[in-house]
């Protein structure tokens, strides 16, 4: 059975491209501002505030992880914050990939990795359209245990440290991922596959993109009424269910494209389009180029040219 999230998570190629060990003395804030990064942050010990884009500030504890596929400003404050106005030092640089943040001469109350994750994939703009805002995931046993080892080779100055804790938290990304299941997740495909009926109609998407679906088929899928399936698709996965279609139909054409895996026509049968001209009209709707061009120039980044 084809696994969608599965699907996802390995066309965007996710790695741990940065991180940092941050001890922080309350009080304490700092806020950032970032590219649409993919931003993480696990709470090794204690905790503290964070607010995402803008939202109301979530409150983390140690055990705690938290993603955002694509990050424009984050806020973080110690669990009892500065008086308002007060400046928070910059933080210090203690060696090994290690800060401090806070007055120095308060004590340490808080430990946790934070970092930017990598998604590999040129995609990774169109994918990441597909995931939560944001995941936050509390009280499960197997992250826990990834915490646990990510705390215990944080603190250790073992041989390969980078190495491991990259890895790491490589698996502590995919599995928060596969934990962050449920209706009070944000919106996006990790809530949708968390609601049986519509994870029927999403593996069906995925398991065959050539098919001619509309949305009652696809309502059919999920043994549901067509409005209702709607309505329910829009509300969990935060996208019409045929515009998540044609999402996902893109993002596999664009993967066949860039890895030159067939002519054209042959591409545009593959992700459920019955001509080259039809297909190329929707792809270069959606992406901007032409399915031709866009094969040259990923062609010719991959030549260095």
């Amino acid at each position: 059975m084809i696994d969608p999230l599965a699907e996802v998570v390995t066309l965007l190629q996710p790695g741990a491209r940065y991180s940092k060990l941050v001890l922080g003395a309350s009080p304490w804030r700092i806020s950032r501002s970032d590219t649409g990064q993919p931003f993480y942050c696990v709470i090794l010990e204690g905790g503290c505030r964070i607010a995402i884009d803008g939202h109301e500030p979530i409150e983390l504890r140690s055990g705690d992880f938290v993603l955002i596929p694509a990050a424009y400003g984050v806020a973080m404050s110690s669990l009892e914050p500065p008086l308002a106005g007060a400046d928070t030092l910059a933080p210090v640089a203690l060696g090994n990939n290690e800060f401090r943040i806070g007055a120095a001469d308060c004590p340490i109350d808080a430990r946790m990795m934070v970092g930017h994750c990598s998604f590999g994939s040129p995609d990774a703009a169109l994918l990441v359209s597909l995931m939560p805002q944001f995941v936050h995931v509390r009280g499960e046993q197997r992250l826990a245990t990834l915490v646990q080892l990510v705390r215990e080779e944080s603190r250790e100055q073992r041989p390969a440290r980078e190495v491991v804790l990259s890895r790491l938290l490589e698996v502590l990304l995919i599995e928060a991922l596969r934990s962050a299941a449920g209706t009070s997740a944000p919106p996006g495909l990790v809530r949708g596959l968390s609601d049986s009926r519509l994870a029927a109609a999403l593996r069906g998407m995925h398991e065959q993109p050539t098919r001619a679906w509309t949305v009652a088929e696809l309502a059919k899928e999920a043994a549901l009424s067509r409005s209702s399936f709607f309505e329910r698709f829009s509300r969990a996965v935060g996208v019409a269910p045929m515009e998540y279609l044609l999402t996902w139909r893109m993002a596999l054409a664009k993967n066949l494209l860039r890895r030159n895996e067939g002519r054209v026509a042959e591409i545009a049968q593959r992700v459920g389009y019955s001509s080259a001209s039809t297909f190329s009209v929707a792809f270069t709707r959606h992406v901007g180029r032409p399915p031709t061009q866009y094969a040259r120039d990923q062609q010719a980044a991959a030549d260095g040219t």
